[in-house]
């Protein structure tokens, strides 16, 4: 075996290690940080409500602003969701896998540190492939929100959210350089009032054309 590919080898080996630890520190009910298809995001089991806690803490975030969660599939969002909307249907159609968050009317018995005040929890899908197999390895929904203290810069690289947290989280997955600006799209959607939240990675036009395209 050549050298470059004994190191890949390694590489690999320690990406396989890393995951797993991830994945087992997720279900001890710990923090940790890995990449999404933004930026770099504080993960816990979102039905933890004593990880979800720690999230807060690390954030030193208002209680009252909830967290957006990633889900694995269509199963796990009617697991929190009762019903999805025709308009909802078609921005997950265009838009999911990505950096789309629907604020959707949540089911009873959501924990209250996900809801908002008209009771609606932040759902997307990732398009990251490591985001996207840790939500699918817990099969619980996994906290979204960008590992950075409140009003701070976003972390971008892994050694950025080292520079923030590396005494208080002891799990980081590295997914390079993560480039958004904005991080994800945030649209509430109760009944048919749809509202953009946040302008992030995907453009309001875009959202609006949906929309009106499937309106007409």
């Amino acid at each position: 075996m050549s050298r470059n590919e004994t190191e890949n080898s390694r590489a690999k080996k320690d990406t396989i290690e890393n995951f797993s630890g991830a994945v087992a520190a997720l279900r001890r009910g710990d923090v940790i940080v890995y990449p999404t298809e933004t930026l770099y995001g504080l993960g816990a089991d979102a039905f933890n409500q004593a990880a979800v806690e720690q999230v807060f803490r690390l954030k030193d975030r208002d209680s009252h602003n909830p967290i957006s969660v990633l889900i694995a599939d269509r199963e796990m969002l009617h697991e929190l969701v009762p019903q999805v909307s025709p308009a909802a249907e078609n921005l997950m159609a265009e838009f999911w896998p990505g950096p789309l968050t629907l604020v959707l009317p949540a089911r009873k018995g959501i924990p209250k540190p996900l809801l908002n005040a008209t009771g609606g929890i932040g759902v997307r899908i990732s398009s990251q492939p490591i985001a996207s197999r840790l939500v699918e390895a817990l099969r619980r929904p996994l906290t979204a929100t960008s590992a950075n203290p409140s009003g701070k810069e976003p972390a971008r690289t892994v050694e950025e959210a080292k520079g923030y947290f590396r005494d208080e989280v002891k799990v980081f997955l590295d997914g390079g350089l993560l480039r958004s600006k904005r991080g994800s799209t945030v649209v509430e959607m109760v009944g048919k009032t749809i509202k953009i939240i946040r302008e992030g990675e995907i453009a309001a036009s875009q959202i609006r054309h949906i929309l009106g395209d499937k309106r007409r």
